[in-house]
């Protein structure tokens, strides 16, 4: 049953949008009435979404627009403390993030279609 006062899934991108281990596709939220930029990507097949902010210090973590992976495209890592996060469950793996996570966003996919879906916490940012 979906929370009070969530709006439904949103529209993302298409499915093919996210290649295996490619670039991610950014998007932007409120969270807790603050406007903060996500991403979205692929790997091993499933496409998982966290909000941009590293769980060691709330910076953005992208080398460049939508690039998240390390080098060999195995890990997310911050591009400014270097902390490393499995990008299937957002948990650190190594560096300053200690035992952290990044927050994750909730996708699924229907018809070629992926949509991510607001929570209580974590709504649209519509653009003006």
């Amino acid at each position: 049953m979906p929370e009070p006062d969530v709006a439904p899934p949103q529209y993302l991108c298409a499915s093919a949008d996210l290649p295996e281990r490619g670039k991610a596709v950014s998007f932007h939220v409120v969270q807790w009435r603050e406007p903060v930029r996500a991403f979205a990507l692929r790997f091993d097949g499933r496409a998982v979404a966290y909000l941009n902010r590293c769980a060691h210090v709330p910076t953005e973590m992208d080398w460049q627009d939508g690039e998240f992976l390390d080098r060999d495209r195995k890990y997310i890592m911050c591009s400014i403390h270097g902390a490393v996060y499995d990008p299937l469950s957002g948990q650190c793996v190594m560096g300053p993030c200690n035992r952290g996570r990044l927050t994750r966003i909730e996708l699924t996919e229907s018809e070629g279609q992926v949509y991510w879906h607001p929570t209580r916490d974590t709504k649209p940012a519509f653009e003006d």
